[in-house]
């Protein structure tokens, strides 16, 4: 049993710190002006797609190490049910962050850090993460079992 809870916190910390980096990396990397539809605050439609794909791989990350460290059980399983509630609870503030910068236009001279501070996406994009990041823990989870 410590072994199954062990594995959920590591598969979990696993994806928080990938998507971390990831998400930092990528919009330091292309900048701001990749990263948004121009004069927004919306995200561009490259980064809704970056965003999607990158969830879904680092929550195969995230699954394989949760069925490495379990060996076996229903670690992974927990994982998946845990990824997607957190990630629905985690996207309803969007919805009102999006209402409160959807008037707002960004300057060319923007900070780095108050522009990730007033970003915006479609109201689906943060609801597909927790499906998306749900399937890829039990996706990553199958890859350990055939490997």
């Amino acid at each position: 049993m410590a072994r199954s809870i062990i594995a959920v916190i590591a598969g979990y910390v696993v994806i928080f710190l990938l998507v971390s980096a990831t998400f930092i990396g990528v919009f330091l990397l292309m900048g701001v002006e990749w990263s948004f539809k121009p004069n927004s605050f919306e995200a561009s439609n490259a980064w809704n797609v970056m965003a999607l794909i990158a969830n879904f791989l680092i929550a195969a990350v995230g699954g394989f190490v949760c069925a490495l460290i379990a060996k076996g059980g229903k670690a992974p399983l927990a994982l998946a049910i845990v990824v997607f509630v957190l990630g629905l609870i985690f996207a309803v503030p969007t919805l009102f962050a999006n209402k409160a910068n959807a008037n707002l236009v960004r300057s060319p001279n923007l900070s780095t850090m108050e522009a990730m501070a007033h970003a915006t996406q479609p109201a689906w994009v943060p609801f597909t993460f927790p499906v998306l990041g749900a399937a890829g823990v039990l996706l990553g989870s199958r890859l350990k079992r055939v490997s």
